[in-house]
C-alpha cells in the first residue's frame, strides 16, 4: 500500500518498506503525472489559463481594477493594472470543493478577506475568468502586494498540484485541473482556516462578494445573505437579516438566474449547473 505525506505544499509517493505498489495505485499514478503534464502543454501552446475567484474578483467590475487599474469607490488602494487591459475572453460559474472564510485584515476595505480553505467541508460557489497568462501573473503579482510586470513559471504547480510562493496572504497557489482544455488556477493563504484567527469582514468588502454572486449565478439578495453570514468569520457576526440590508441594492444583477449565458467581452456568465473543479488535485 501506497502513502501520501504533504511536503511543502507537495504531495509525494512514499513507497512501502518492502517496495511493493498495487498496481491500480501505480496506473492511478501515471494517470495523473500524464494529465499534469498534458495541462502544462497546453499552459505553454495556448498561452491562456483559467482565473478561478472565490471572493470578490468574482465581480468583473472588481475584477477590472486588477486589469486596467485604479481605485475602487470606497476603497483604500489603487492598483496598477495588468500589461494585458483587456477583459476575459470568457467567464463561467464553477463549483469548488472546500469552503471560503474570513480572517486578517484587508487593507482595501478593512475587517476580514475571504481565503479558500480546499480541505474544508461543503462546496464553494466560484467563477472562473479565462485569461492570457501574463493578465494572471499580473493580477496575482497585484494580490501580494508586488508589481506587475513578469510571467509566472507554472511548471512546478502544474507540476505538484500547490506551490507556496512566500508567507504572504495570497502567496499559496492551487492547480484545479483543467476546464475545458486549458489549466486552472486559483490562490489563497498558505494556512488552513484552523490555523488562523477568523476576523468579520466589512459591509463594503461583502458588497462585492455579494456583486459577483449574483453576476454569476443570479442569486437574490437573501440567499447570498444565507451563504455568506454562514461563512467562517462572518458566521455570529452578520445575521442574514443585516447582510440583505446591506446587500438588497446590487448593480448589475442579470435578467434572469438559472439561464446559461457564457459570453465574450465581460458580460455575465449564467449556468444552470456549474462545472465543478478541483476535486481530485493533490
Amino acid at each position: 500500500m501506497i502513502t501520501a505525506r504533504w511536503v511543502s505544499g507537495s504531495r509525494e509517493r512514499v513507497e512501502p518498506a518492502d517496495g511493493t505498489a498495487d498496481a491500480a495505485t501505480v496506473r492511478e499514478h501515471a494517470v495523473q503525472a500524464a494529465a499534469l503534464e498534458h495541462a502544462a502543454e497546453t499552459a505553454q501552446r495556448t498561452g491562456h489559463v483559467w482565473y478561478v475567484c472565490y471572493g470578490s474578483n468574482m465581480s468583473l467590475r472588481r475584477l477590472n481594477y486588477y486589469l486596467a487599474g485604479g481605485q475602487p469607490p470606497s476603497g483604500a488602494l489603487t492598483y496598477p493594472g495588468c500589461r494585458d487591459k483587456r477583459q476575459p475572453e470568457r467567464s463561467l460559474p464553477v463549483t469548488l470543493p472546500g469552503r471560503v472564510y474570513f480572517a486578517l485584515e484587508a487593507l482595501a476595505w478593512t475587517g476580514g478577506m475571504a481565503f479558500y480553505d480546499r480541505d474544508g467541508p461543503g462546496e464553494t460557489p466560484a467563477r472562473a475568468h479565462l485569461l492570457s497568462r501574463s493578465q494572471f501573473s499580473d493580477i496575482l503579482a497585484q494580490e501580494m502586494c508586488f508589481e506587475p510586470g513578469s510571467d509566472l513559471d507554472l511548471t512546478e504547480v502544474l507540476t505538484h498540484g500547490r506551490v507556496v510562493l512566500g508567507p504572504g496572504h495570497y502567496q499559496a497557489l492551487l492547480y484545479l485541473g483543467d476546464l475545458e482544455g486549458c489549466p486552472s488556477f486559483t490562490f489563497t493563504a498558505p494556512w488552513r482556516s484552523s490555523e488562523v484567527e477568523l476576523r468579520s469582514p466589512s459591509a463594503t468588502y461583502l458588497r462585492h462578494l455579494a456583486a459577483g454572486l449574483s453576476e454569476t449565478y443570479g442569486w437574490s439578495p437573501r440567499r447570498i445573505a444565507d451563504y455568506l453570514s454562514s461563512r467562517p468569520g462572518a458566521a455570529g457576526h452578520w445575521s442574514p437579516g443585516e447582510l440583505v440590508a446591506v446587500i438588497d441594492e446590487l448593480p448589475g444583477r442579470p435578467e434572469a438566474a438559472g439561464e446559461r449565458n457564457v459570453t465574450r467581452s465581460g458580460e455575465f456568465a449564467l449556468e444552470s449547473t456549474p462545472t465543478t473543479v478541483g476535486a481530485g488535485i493533490g
